[in-house]
């Protein structure tokens, strides 16, 4: 799946809005894996430090949930 990012805003803001919008429209549903920090930085071609910050940001907001040595979930909340 390819994704144009505008390089004018916050990459990071950008693929965190995308992930919450996979997560809204069912394409990661509740208790689901999101991909990892490597899986995004393929997908949108960006560096590793940039796909942490996203998803430090989907965990600060509640969406996702970290689980050591597992990976990256969504959590059961309605957004």
């Amino acid at each position: 799946m390819s994704v144009d990012l505008d390089r004018s805003r916050p990459i990071w803001r950008q693929v965190a809005e995308v992930i919450s919008k996979r997560i809204a429209d069912g394409t990661y549903p509740p208790g689901s894996r999101v991909p990892g920090i490597v899986e995004l930085s393929a997908e949108f071609n960006i560096a590793v430090s940039t796909a942490q910050k996203a998803l430090a940001h989907l965990r600060d907001t509640g969406q996702v949930r970290t689980e050591l040595g597992l990976g990256t979930f969504v959590t059961d909340h309605d957004y």
